[in-house]
């Protein structure tokens, strides 16, 4: 198997995107949000179902976003967000981000939101990143820490959750700590001018406990997280209904309090 290759461990199910399209600039690419401008040409990298990318093309119109995804029944999905907005400056393709099918220094901006984590060479990725980054460019890329989640209560179930993931992720050829590594990545690739940043979601409202309780809850049963999970020998599907339960006592709790630390990078080509 090829160093660059990785299962993308989420899969596309309802409970995934269900998170994805949450996603905002302003709630997932603060860090970035300064650097953009009218006119811009954005490379969007792993856009999934396009919330951010369309909220990027209108902080850029009218210059364009170019939103590539490895998964091309997501990329419907993310037509239809900006379609949806009303936006007429955002294109779309199939691409791998390990050899992306465009010229050197193609763009001003190439982002990349939850992506390196689930890549099998996030170096090598990082190089192509960079190599169709014009020179005073940025390559932006933010990914989530699971070895740093935390939360209150605690609950044992949940502990297995963060285990069990993890080792799944790394079965699946992906690095689910990626936050933490951000900076070293970004320097073995060759990028010099670096800006490492780290920023949290938060979910402690009731609402927020449930929606982000349901959505693991589900996820732990009926996504290709947990066919991979049952299917690669790391656990049961007895045992991963015992965790989705873990996920809704834990949503249950008026107590209940969960943070998902981020790494951010900001390279400057």
């Amino acid at each position: 198997m090829p160093k660059e290759t990785a299962v993308y461990t989420h899969g596309h199910h309802e409970s995934v995107l269900r998170s994805h399209r949450w996603r905002t600039a302003a709630n997932s690419a603060a860090y970035l949000l300064p650097e953009l401008r009218p006119g811009l040409e954005v490379l969007d990298v792993g856009c999934g179902p396009g919330t951010i990318t369309a909220d990027l093309a209108a902080l850029v119109a009218p210059g364009t976003v170019t939103a590539v995804d490895a998964a091309e029944s997501v990329l419907a999905t993310a037509r239809e967000t900006a379609a949806a907005a009303g936006l007429d400056n955002v294109r779309f393709a199939v691409a791998d981000v390990h050899a992306l099918d465009f010229p050197d220094d193609s763009f001003d901006i190439v982002h990349a939101h939850q992506v390196l984590q689930h890549v099998g060479d996030p170096v090598r990725a990082l190089s192509e990143m960079r190599r169709v980054c014009r020179p005073g460019g940025v390559v932006a890329a933010r990914d989530a820490d699971y070895g740093a989640f935390t939360w209150f209560p605690a609950v044992p179930g949940l502990d297995d959750w963060q285990e069990l993931y993890r080792r799944v992720a790394r079965a699946n050829g992906g690095e689910p700590d990626a936050g933490r590594r951000l900076l070293s990545w970004a320097r073995r690739a060759g990028f010099t001018g670096l800006t490492a940043t780290a920023t949290n979601w938060c979910f402690a409202t009731p609402e927020e406990r449930a929606w982000w309780s349901g959505l693991w809850a589900d996820r732990t049963t009926a996504s290709g997280y947990a066919d991979q999970a049952t299917g690669g020998g790391h656990t049961t599907a007895g045992r991963l209904a015992e965790i989705a339960e873990a996920w809704r006592e834990w949503g249950r709790d008026e107590d209940a309090w969960f943070m998902v630390p981020h790494g951010e990078i900001l390279c400057r080509v």
